[in-house]
């Protein structure tokens, strides 16, 4: 198997942010690796990048997330595939991580694409998944359930934040990249 390599962007639905993904998928797991510029609501404007390795499951292995400038603080992450989690700088064990499989950035649609492509849903489908989930531009980690229902193999899924509220049917392209994600992202 060769090493497929996709370049990805996407607009913030109001126009005020953008992202830039370069994603690797190889004979030895998935390489995900992005730049994004975004506005905060208050109307602050940050910048930040992550990297995402997966293994050839697509479940989540390796996470670093962190804002460009100013302090440059970061978040490390480290999984082994099985929903253990530990801080990837410290080794230090994440308990309340526990169970989660994959990582959800609060400002990109990409992460989606992890559970999507993971679960291989068949229509009418719906599976609960728990994700250890990263907020920017603050870093702060905590574990989150969502569901995701296949509406429509391979092009259209709802997300569902259970405990939130949040629904949003998301269109996705043949590799799961969101093309469409309403109110939030849309792919340029």
């Amino acid at each position: 198997m060769t090493t497929t390599t996709i370049v990805a962007r996407w607009h913030t639905w109001a126009g005020d942010g953008h992202e830039r993904l370069v994603l690797e998928e190889g004979p030895d797991g998935i390489l995900a690796e992005s730049v994004l510029q975004l506005q905060q609501q208050q109307g602050a404007a940050y910048s930040a990048s992550y990297r995402i390795a997966c293994d050839g499951s697509w479940r989540t292995r390796k996470v670093k997330v962190g804002l460009i400038g100013g302090s440059s603080r970061q978040v490390e992450l480290a999984s082994d595939g099985n929903g253990n989690w530990t801080d990837g700088a410290s080794g230090a064990l994440l308990p309340h991580l526990s169970g989660a499989i994959d990582v959800d950035i609060s400002a990109t649609p990409f992460t989606n694409t992890i559970p999507i492509r993971r679960l291989g849903l068949k229509l009418g489908q719906s599976k609960d998944v728990s994700v250890a989930y990263i907020s920017l531009p603050d870093l702060a980690v905590t574990a989150d359930l969502q569901r995701y229902t296949c509406l429509e193999p391979g092009r259209l899924y709802r997300y569902e934040s259970v405990d939130g509220g949040f629904v949003r049917d998301i269109e996705v392209d043949e590799h799961g990249l969101v093309v469409t994600y309403p109110g939030l992202f849309k792919r340029i």
